[in-house]
């Protein structure tokens, strides 16, 4: 597998690559076919100035964000761009049987070859009980424990390899490698790479020892972020992947024309995260919404200790934002995800940004 499928170029003045989380936001009187196509205009334009990587994230049950099947999503993607690397960020791999995600993921890799990336977590993405519907079971803990498990069979059966006497010998996920094998088979044995994701250590002392490039959720566990990266790099060991560890972090941040505009939208982030913490999920709120609800005291230190890790305001104030928190850090990429009621505003949003970082206008 190509080092350069993982290990990203820094454009323009940016520091390191800069690359796009989609949640697929779903804003109040909008319809998720809205949201799917701002996608694309997101993905078409991050493309042209210069992006690395346009990932989608696996949710459920949350009438906001319309990235509950990211396979269908990327393939619809994929029709839409030509050169930004897609993936999952991520499949959810409790949640599925990893034949599944090895067919799905084999093909998007026949639909773009070279393009895709398969990242994995182990969280259900959703609330226990609609885990516990989306896996037919009520024993949640035992997916995340049996997460390396897992792990294994789904890069055996990305792989075809198996060993003989292995009850799955005889099974193979297609498109995949077995084709190759077949009479007259001109199967490609490439398949994506596999990234580890995750918001604690759990995952980074398994991506490390692996020798897997990690992606770590900055935007929504910041308080763990260097210790997850230290302890990846701590536990780093050479694979056929990569020689050196590598690890991005997902960052929320918003760009506005206006500072105050960029503070309401955060505003709106907040009422929407309050919803969802205490369970009332719902479409994204817009600002007006916000200004009129009436928060109590412990909803406004939630919003204060969550709008605190939203780098947000100007281009130049982002830019400042994402500088520092890169030499914070020390991230090999940094993952953008912007919210907002407006797709237009989340459009505008990486323009700035792109702008800021003087990124060429075709990349």
């Amino acid at each position: 597998m190509a080092a350069d499928e993982i290990r990203g170029a820094a454009h323009g003045t940016a520091p390191v690559p800069l690359s796009v989380l989609d949640l697929v936001t779903v804003g109040s009187g909008s319809t998720a076919s809205d949201a799917l196509r701002t996608s694309v205009a997101l993905a078409r334009f991050t493309e042209a100035r210069g992006f690395h990587r346009y990932w989608v994230a696996e949710h459920h049950s949350m009438p906001g964000v319309a990235s509950s099947s990211p396979a269908v999503i990327l393939a619809h993607l994929a029709a839409h761009t030509e050169r930004i690397r897609l993936g999952s960020g991520g499949v959810m791999l409790p949640n599925h049987a990893p034949l599944v995600i090895a067919e799905q993921f084999g093909t998007l890799e026949a639909l773009a070859p070279g393009r895709i990336d398969l990242g994995l977590g182990r969280a259900p993405g959703t609330d226990g009980a609609t885990a516990a519907a989306l896996r037919r079971t009520d024993r949640l803990n035992e997916g995340a424990d049996d997460f390396p498990q897992q792990l294994a069979e789904l890069t055996r059966f990305l792989d075809d390899d198996f060993p003989d006497g292995h009850p799955y010998r005889r099974i193979h996920a297609v498109p995949g490698p077995v084709q190759a094998t077949a009479p007259g088979g001109v199967q490609s044995p490439h398949r994506p790479p596999v990234w580890l994701l995750g918001s604690s250590g759990f995952s980074a002392r398994l991506a490390g020892t692996l020798g897997l490039p990690f992606a770590f959720a900055h935007h929504f566990s910041a308080h763990n972020t260097i210790p997850a990266l230290e302890l990846y790099r701590e536990s780093f060991r050479p694979s056929e992947v990569l020689a050196e560890p590598y690890a991005l972090i997902g960052v929320s941040a918003l760009a506005t024309d206006d500072e105050k505009e960029a503070a309401r939208q955060v505003r709106a982030t907040g009422l929407n995260m309050v919803r969802l913490r205490t369970g009332r999920p719902g479409l994204f709120p817009t600002p007006e919404e916000a200004e009129a609800h009436r928060f109590s005291a412990m909803e406004e230190e939630f919003i204060a200790s969550w709008g605190a890790n939203i780098v947000h305001g100007t281009a130049e104030e982002v830019r400042a934002g994402l500088d520092e928190l890169h030499k914070r850090t020390g991230a090999d990429e940094l993952m953008l995800t912007s919210h907002a009621h407006s797709g237009e505003l989340r459009l505008r949003s990486y323009e700035l940004i792109a702008d800021a970082y003087e990124l060429p206008a075709s990349a």
